[in-house]
């Protein structure tokens, strides 16, 4: 990773990525950060457990891509630094495996060297860079991955940050039309389908946020796969998508997911 002037951060306004750091139990947040998490907690109690429903799904997601001989992975989105992290998952099926990490949030860049420590045999890079700006992370990317070669394109808890007259499904079909046939488009998306509390949560986060979400149900987040196969067993909850365990289907969900493979053509 090149050297980079990290900008000023403003620890007075709540982050997402520092929110689901929260929720993930980490420790890399501020007070106003916390103050929204348990705000939001208070409207949804399993968001907490929900949020790592996903990390797990991460986690199957990437494992199932490298047993289909997927070895390079475009991770928009990325979050701060946990466990289980997409490079660590596959370079442990496949240690020549090359990930790039795509995220906005400055402090995702303070701790970016944490997610550099992959294997000699493979890559890891990282791009400070706003999803809309789908031109400047493709010819990032392409330093460390070759689009030549099928690549995973993860897009987890990130697109709901782009709203409806910002064209998301245009932005994630003019990433994938860069990527060649064998390539996967994995989603996860918040909704507010599981949370009995309907509005009140999103209500609270947006009111504290400095990027404000949209929730999408499950129509709404399987559009984001027209035009390629999906993997069974379709749009479902995090927990319930390729569960290692009967207990890990039984986990609370508040998001969508799927994984789908883009064929012969271009998707559309």
């Amino acid at each position: 990773m090149n050297d980079r002037v990290v900008p000023a951060i403003d620890t007075s306004m709540a982050h997402p990525a520092r929110i689901y750091d929260y929720w993930l139990g980490g420790k890399d947040n501020f007070a106003a950060d916390r103050e929204a998490a348990e705000l939001a907690l208070r409207a949804y109690p399993e968001l907490a457990q929900a949020v790592r429903s996903n990390r797990a799904f991460l986690g199957r997601a990437v494992r199932y891509l490298a047993r289909q001989g997927v070895r390079q992975f475009l991770d928009i989105g990325t979050g701060l630094p946990a466990g289980g992290n997409t490079h660590e998952v596959a370079q442990e099926e496949a240690r020549d495996s090359r990930i790039v990490y795509v995220d906005t949030d400055p402090i995702v860049l303070l701790h970016a060297q944490a997610l550099l420590k992959g294997t000699p045999e493979g890559a890891c890079d990282y791009i400070q860079a706003d999803l809309r700006d789908e031109a400047a992370i493709l010819a990032r990317a392409a330093e460390t991955i070759d689009l030549r070669e099928p690549v995973a394109l993860m897009l987890l808890a990130i697109l709901q940050f782009i709203a409806d007259d910002d064209d998301p499904y245009g932005r994630v079909s003019s990433l994938m039309a860069a990527l060649p046939p064998g390539s996967y488009l994995v989603i996860s998306h918040p909704t507010d389908d599981f949370n009995p509390n309907k509005g009140e949560s999103l209500k609270v986060y947006n009111e504290r946020s400095a990027e404000q979400m949209v929730l999408r149900d499950q129509a709404a987040t399987a559009r984001f796969f027209d035009g390629l196969e999906l993997i069974e067993p379709g749009v479902v909850p995090v927990a319930q998508w390729r569960p290692d365990s009967d207990l890990t289907a039984a986990r609370p969900s508040s998001m969508w997911c799927g994984v789908a493979r883009l064929g012969g053509h271009a998707a559309g």
